[in-house]
């Protein structure tokens, strides 16, 4: 049947990849490591894009672009940030073929070598501080509040669909202030942005923290994560905030002559999510029967399907659906009715199923005798009758409970695999069942990397709104005392 997908407890890894596919989200391309975002799994990404974009903006924060290509020197100005992308960078050393004079074929013009290489952008930073050079003169010209949607390359060497590939989507936020306070504000603000939205529209709970500095984002003084558990009790890095210091500002010597006339160099912040959110929301909801959409990021939130004998029952019913679509569409509902003549409602059902729209109506000859519809919402699996009469109102109402309703599974099940570990013994053996592990750690490098050495943990944050636990305790591998407790898991 074409709705059938490895189940979760069989394999995972295997049911996640099988959803993407088979659900039409994307599919693999003939690039290397590169996907192919089909149109339903972009529709999902659009409304990513919307909802996100439209909180951006209520912020203050104002879309532009930034070019693609990076010149190499420009990376080499910030010695950490070089260091931490120099494996992922796509260089780009030649701007022209010509015809192979030996063979078949086209081949790279030795001619036509640049004068300086150019990185295709693994991140933006450093092109953006050196155009903020031109745009920062005065404390008048601050603060610079710029987003951008883009793509990036980061040339991964293990790919999945969504969750790690070579080319990705995203928006990356650059902001430039007047003052360290403002942009630790920003960089805090825009988190909590972040966590607004994996809760509200996602489903999806998260815990917001600080990374460690060993986790830090390459060339940040502080970073901020929303960290998410998956149904196998992985974490995975929703989206991060970074505080960047006065780092790029020296690189590229962005100054401004502050209110007393003095030179000071500018606090910058960096901040972004990407299509791995895609990812994210796949592994928090699906289930075996496939993926589970939050109404509020569902492109189609409502389809009908008509259930008929003869052409005479197809159009009555057609007729009447015609009619709840507009009154759907007037609570600003997305319907969709599947009027299909080729498939049994049987396979409309599954395949519906399968796209997780939250609500499915289906309509028959019975039905429209006693003017009902048949409800079945995606999340439960629930069948009921609810009459035609009012039904906009109805399902509004519906739509919210599903929407609430995945969310609070979510968050139990997210809440139930969050556990105190207390020892090094007690550790080795929770890791291995998945979940967040809430231990004492003594601050070191040294320890974080032995930790991930032997069990592939990493510390996913230090908790500051969800999960936090501000107590006297010893690091569970080195016995070093420890004043809180950070959170551990193993990581997409």
């Amino acid at each position: 049947m074409a709705k059938e997908v490895t189940k979760r407890s069989e394999n995972y890894s295997q049911w996640y990849d099988n959803l993407v596919v088979k659900a039409d989200l994307a599919e693999r391309s003939a690039v290397r490591g590169c996907m192919v975002i089909k149109p339903y799994g972009y529709a999902i990404w659009e409304k990513m894009q919307h909802i996100l974009d439209t909180m951006f903006k209520e912020t203050g924060h104002q879309n532009a672009y930034f070019p693609l290509f990076i010149p190499k020197s420009f990376l080499s100005r910030e010695a950490e940030h070089v260091e931490g992308f120099a494996k992922e960078c796509a260089v780009v050393t030649h701007h022209r073929l010509m015809a192979n004079p030996d063979g078949p074929g086209v081949v790279v013009d030795p001619s036509a070598k640049l004068e300086e290489e150019l990185v295709v952008r693994p991140t933006s930073e450093t092109i953006i501080w050196n155009t903020y050079k031109n745009w920062v003169t005065s404390w008048r010209d601050l603060p610079i509040l710029c987003n951008q949607w883009a793509n990036v390359v980061r040339w991964e060497m293990r790919t999945r669909l969504f969750l790690r590939t070579a080319e990705f989507l995203w928006q990356e936020g650059h902001t430039a202030h007047a003052t360290s306070e403002e942009a630790v504000a920003e960089a805090t603000r825009m988190v909590n942005v972040y966590a607004d939205f994996a809760r509200n529209y996602m489903a999806m709970p998260v815990v917001v923290g600080h990374k460690s500095p060993n986790e830090r984002f390459a060339g940040a003084l502080d970073t901020l994560t929303i960290e998410a558990m998956m149904q196998d009790g992985k974490a995975l890095q929703a989206g991060t905030s970074h505080f960047l210091g006065q780092n790029f500002a020296k690189a590229f010597d962005v100054q401004f002559t502050n209110k007393e006339g003095r030179q000071e160099y500018v606090w910058a912040t960096s901040w972004g999510v990407s299509t791995r959110l895609m990812g994210a929301l796949i592994m928090a909801h699906g289930d075996d029967n496939g993926l589970v959409l939050p109404p509020a990021l569902a492109p189609i939130q409502v389809v009908m399907v008509p259930i008929y004998k003869s052409q005479e029952e197809r159009s009555a019913i057609l007729g009447k659906m015609d009619e709840l679509k507009k009154e759907l569409e007037a609570h600003g509902h997305t319907v969709k009715i599947d009027d299909r003549d080729t498939l049994r409602p049987g396979f409309k059902f599954a395949e519906w199923e399968l796209k997780g729209v939250p609500v499915r109506i289906a309509i028959g000859p019975r039905d429209m005798e006693n003017g009902t519809v048949e409800l079945a919402r995606r999340d439960t699996l629930e069948k009921t009758s609810a009459p035609q009469e009012g039904l906009g109102r109805r399902i509004e109402e519906l739509l919210d409970e599903i929407q609430r309703n995945i969310y609070a599974k979510a968050l139990k099940f997210r809440d139930e695999h969050i556990i105190k570990v207390d020892t090094w013994e007690d550790f080795k053996e929770k890791i291995e069942q998945g979940g967040f592990l809430l231990c004492h750690w003594d601050g070191t490098t040294e320890t974080e990397e032995r930790i991930k050495e032997e069990t592939k943990a990493t510390i996913r944050c230090i908790p500051i709104d969800t999960a936090v636990c501000e107590e006297e305790g010893k690091c569970i591998y080195s016995g070093k005392p420890s004043g809180r407790r950070v959170l551990f898991a193993r990581s997409y």
